[in-house]
């Protein structure tokens, strides 16, 4: 990530029409299962003068889960998964962020998913920065990383007579991020 040489902070929020904050796990051992958070919200400070000062928050309705599939989904809100009801947002609140060279970051964080704090990786590329057709500056990044569910109390599961499990615990996260720089 190239960082301009001003010694300026700006915090920047995610536009969220043109944004992703997507996972996926496997399904019966052989299959993955895809899905969306449609409701999240986030800012990032970037201190353009030392990049490794730059701060991320964001928080995620965990009720906005989205899979294709309304039973699945509702079934992940409630307390075998989630309990969108007595926990409604993960959050996300970065500790430190690293340049790896080049457009490549990690971002350190702790995530809180039902009332439970961890810290995870995530391993990030800048997609670049540009004025759009309004005088706004804009900028994109994505990142990945891997939790697993049941460091976080997110459980259920049922084996298979084969072996394995209906559900894995690794948890792959895909973020698309397009950010909007606040005046």
């Amino acid at each position: 990530m190239t960082a301009p040489t001003q010694a300026a902070t700006n915090t920047w929020t995610v536009d969220k029409t043109h944004s992703n904050v997507d996972f996926s796990v496997k399904h019966m051992v052989i299959s993955t299962v895809r899905g969306t958070f449609r409701e999240f919200d986030a800012t990032v400070d970037i201190y353009e003068g030392n990049p490794s000062a730059s701060r991320v928050l964001a928080t995620i309705d965990v009720a906005s889960i989205d899979t294709n599939v309304p039973d699945r989904d509702a079934h992940l809100r409630s307390d075998d998964f989630f309990n969108a009801e007595q926990f409604p947002k993960m959050t996300f609140e970065s500790t430190r962020v690293e340049y790896a060279g080049g457009e490549d970051f990690k971002v350190v964080g702790n995530l809180t998913i039902r009332d439970v704090t961890r810290e995870v990786v995530l391993e990030g590329q800048f997609g670049g920065r540009i004025q759009d057709p309004w005088g706004n500056d804009r900028a994109a990044f994505s990142a990945q990383g891997e939790i697993s569910r049941k460091d976080f109390n997110v459980r259920w599961n049922q084996l298979l007579e084969t072996g394995g499990a209906v559900v894995g615990d690794r948890v792959k996260i895909n973020l698309y991020i397009e950010a909007v720089r606040q005046a």
